[in-house]
């Protein structure tokens, strides 16, 4: 008898402790909580993901819209909203009982998880054609992405209607967040092409470093300062654009595949005239100390020549620090890293796919078209990507994405 009491007591502590341990993994508190990161607010008049700072995962997907009318694309963004307003608060949908399929795929584990998730939508220039009678109503700058003086691209990995950006702290959960729009958005959207990818640790401090072994990103507006990004990032009311853009942005992404056995071969004090900043500390040219910061400015007003910055080193190309090119030199830099299977040449895949937002797209081309002549060319295969524009924010429980443009 006394066992019996003592198996009982020890199987509703057992109980008790579990469904205790179950509560705060969907409250996500407690000590030993297993969830990482934070919850970052879905609802707003810009969308999450732009000037949110960049997680150490991202996924890119580009898809065909395949909605036969425009009431089903509505369904569609409708579709996209729930399911990312769903996902970014750290819940899932609960079963509909045991002897129901999962409605989760349960990659996360139970309860919520606080991962800095971000989902952001975007669309293409070629939504906009007769299928759902949106040519009138077609962002102004937007187009299909041209190739460029020394671009090789492959049809396969450019372009598309939508573009889904999925950010996170670890990989499972893109995975999960992506599986889960397509199971949702089935019938709705056809795949073109899609990259993971990541953003290295800083090595050792600052910005984190590329597959060259440079530190990427170091130039980029102050996203503490909405005077700034309302200038360079952000669509503006009362503009020559559709009402319905502002506060959403352009984003271009290019796929850019690195010659790393080439790159290899080049001294390092070549490397860092191509690149026109030092190697190790990210500093410009000037800067000869290791330990320089790589916030350091680069100052060419004294180096007219490019005796210290080379003419047409990268960054002396992307901003000039000319009169005539001041209104073409600042966008929104958000990129990530790729490593892809070996193609048919059985040489790595690896690369930088080049992630950046900007009020005007004419922006980036311009600043695109002066690169055209850096000395990084021999190193670099820009192989894909595309033009698109991100939605403005969905404003609250009632709005979904792209509302203004549909109705």
């Amino acid at each position: 008898m006394l066992q019996g009491a003592a198996a009982s007591l020890v199987g509703a502590a057992a109980g008790s402790l579990l469904n205790n341990q179950e509560a705060i993994a969907q409250e996500g508190g407690g000590d030993g909580d297993p969830t990482t990161g934070s919850l970052i607010p879905f609802h707003g008049y810009h969308q999450a993901g732009i000037v949110t700072p960049p997680q150490s995962v991202g996924e890119f997907a580009s898809f065909d819209v395949t909605a036969k009318n425009r009431a089903e694309l509505i369904d569609l963004f409708r579709t996209l909203t729930s399911r990312a307003r769903l996902l970014t608060s750290g819940r899932t949908d609960p079963n509909a009982s045991p002897d129901a399929p999962p409605a989760d795929n349960g990659i996360l584990g139970p309860g919520v998880v606080q991962d800095d998730l971000t989902i952001t939508v975007a669309v293409g220039a070629s939504l906009f054609d007769t299928r759902y009678e949106l040519q009138a109503r077609k962002p102004v700058q937007l187009k299909t992405m041209a190739p460029f003086l020394h671009d090789d691209l492959d049809p396969e990995l450019c372009h598309g209607d939508l573009l889904l950006q999925v950010c996170a702290g670890h990989r499972d959960s893109t995975v999960h967040t992506m599986l889960d729009i397509l199971s949702h958005t089935e019938g709705m959207l056809k795949q073109r092409w899609t990259f993971h990818c990541q953003r290295n640790p800083p090595r050792p401090t600052g910005i984190p470093r590329d597959w060259f072994g440079f530190k990427d990103g170091i130039t980029n507006p102050d996203t503490t300062n909405t005077a700034q990004l309302d200038n360079v990032v952000w669509v503006q009311p009362n503009t020559d654009e559709p009402a319905w853009t502002a506060g959403g942005t352009y984003q271009v992404l290019r796929i850019v595949h690195f010659f790393l056995d080439a790159w290899q071969k080049v001294p390092i004090s070549q490397q860092e005239r191509i690149f026109g900043r030092r190697k190790i500390s990210g500093a410009p040219l000037y800067a000869l100390s290791d330990d320089a910061p790589d916030t350091f400015d680069p100052i060419y007003t004294n180096d007219p020549q490019g005796l210290i910055t080379p003419l047409n080193c990268h960054v002396r190309l992307a901003n000039p620090q000319t009169p005539e090119t001041a209104s073409t030199s600042s966008i929104l830099r958000r990129s990530y890293d790729y490593e892809r299977s070996p193609g048919v040449d059985s040489q790595p895949d690896l690369g930088h796919l080049f992630c950046c937002f900007q009020r005007e797209l004419n922006t980036y081309i311009t600043m695109q078209t002066r690169l055209e002549a850096e000395a990084l060319v021999p190193y670099i295969s820009p192989r894909g990507g595309g033009y698109f524009f991100a939605l403005p924010g969905v404003r609250d429980s009632q709005d979904y994405f792209a509302r203004a443009l549909l109705t």
